[in-house]
């Protein structure tokens, strides 16, 4: 059994990756996601700042899992 695991898509990106890795995480259309980004940040701003944040913190979907104790 596979568990799902939250990673930036290397297959369906524009700039990052990020919303094609939580389209995938949550089984929805990553353009979505990308039209809640730029809803964000035309509402105030905080789009950018979350999606640069979340590009940083999420690794790459090629990166290996890591063991946690």
């Amino acid at each position: 059994m596979e568990t799902k695991r939250l990673a930036r898509s290397q297959s369906d990106f524009m700039i990052g990756g990020v919303c094609g890795g939580l389209g995938k995480y949550f089984a929805i259309d990553p353009t979505l996601v990308r039209l809640i980004f730029v809803l964000l940040t035309v509402a105030g701003g905080s789009g950018v700042l979350v999606y640069f944040i979340l590009w940083i913190v999420m690794p790459r979907e090629d990166m290996p899992n890591v063991p946690t104790n």
